[in-house]
């Protein structure tokens, strides 16, 4: 793959790499928490044979820069939306994992127009309850005093159980790859998060098809929760995948890659 794109947003570098140009399908993938681009690397490899796509360094991720103390969601999302514009997309399918679905919230609450499709991996539209408001300012003090440590628990438990024994060296090159996250980068994202807004009304108003990925065993996303969402929006669909914690796309990679791949095609037919 060709080595990564480089676009100024606000006198910074944002980070993006867009491959399969050729193509008339756009799928856009946004990471999660602490991690960058490169998560995407093996799905990347596999639809740009048949589609454009175009992966980003969320602010404070990867290469990209750090702006403020918060990253707000909607921050994020015009960040998107100038490396869309700088690559001259107009429309796209936009998949967003856990972090990355808030952002593509966002960008659907903001940009809605340019969206064929909006797929949520472990994700969802409600704000912050009080309690994980609180959770989240006890997560900055964690990385504060120990940011590695915190990483390497943090992504482990991220998978389910029955999955960390055979995806260990998965699970290690990305705690490897989290570990290049910047503290500041962390904690804009953490405080962000924390100040995001509810995005039930765009749920419900955006026309397009909506793609929620959950897993029964996700301690972060409930999938009751999930569930209860997935009825809002005009056409939705919903997978559930048994024992698949918060990382579907490597826990069970070649079902989600082709559910994705799928989703994406049907959304520009």
């Amino acid at each position: 793959m060709e080595k990564h794109k480089t676009v100024l947003f606000e006198g910074h570098e944002l980070h993006y790499r867009d491959e399969g140009r050729q193509h008339p399908c756009t799928l856009v993938l946004l990471h999660g928490f602490l991690q960058n681009l490169n998560v995407w690397s093996s799905l990347m490899l596999t639809y740009m044979r048949y589609m454009r796509v175009i992966t980003v360094d969320l602010p404070g991720h990867g290469y990209s820069a750090t702006y403020s103390d918060v990253h707000s969601m909607d921050f994020m999302a015009n960040a998107v939306k100038h490396v869309l514009d700088d690559a001259g997309v107009e429309k796209c399918v936009m998949a967003g994992h856990s972090l990355g679905g808030y952002v593509a919230l966002a960008f659907a609450s903001n940009y809605g127009y340019m969206l064929n499709g909006l797929a949520l991996l472990h994700s969802h539209a409600m704000a912050d309850s009080e309690e994980k408001r609180r959770q989240r300012d006890e997560l900055c003090r964690q990385v504060h005093l120990n940011r590695a440590g915190f990483i390497v628990d943090f992504i482990t438990n991220l998978f389910d159980e029955s999955h960390r024994e055979y995806l260990a060296q998965d699970i290690k090159e990305l705690r490897d790859q989290c570990l290049e996250t910047r503290e500041d980068g962390i904690l804009a994202a953490q405080r962000g998060m924390k100040l995001r807004t509810s995005r039930i009304q765009t749920l419900a108003q955006l026309p397009v098809p909506i793609l929620f990925i959950f897993g029964k065993n996700d301690q972060r996303i409930p999938l009751e929760e999930g569930l209860s969402q997935a009825m809002i929006p005009h056409r939705s669909e919903v997978v559930i995948l048994d024992g698949v914690a918060h990382m579907s796309f490597m826990e069970e990679r070649d079902y989600v890659r082709q559910r994705l791949y799928d989703f994406t095609k049907q959304c520009y037919a």
